[in-house]
């Protein structure tokens, strides 16, 4: 079930709702029907940063397994 942003062309109420396939929106401050649909802005989850290359020659890379370790294996 989405949630849609609207605004009220009564009263000017902006506003969010969970809109199930049978409900007809209304707002919530003066029970308006009179509705513009909002463009909505969504939240997505930000991917982990990826590991980086190493710069130097073997072992200089700081992998936590000391000297001569590869953090690429």
């Amino acid at each position: 079930m989405p949630i849609y942003e609207y605004e009220c062309r009564r009263c000017g109420n902006a506003f969010e709702v969970l809109v199930r396939p049978d409900t007809v929106p209304a707002c919530p401050a003066c029970q308006s029907g009179e509705l513009d649909k909002r463009l909505s802005v969504f939240a997505t989850a930000a991917r982990p940063e990826p590991a980086p290359a190493a710069t130097g020659p073997c072992g200089t890379c700081g992998n936590f397994r000391g000297p001569g370790s590869c953090a690429l294996d």
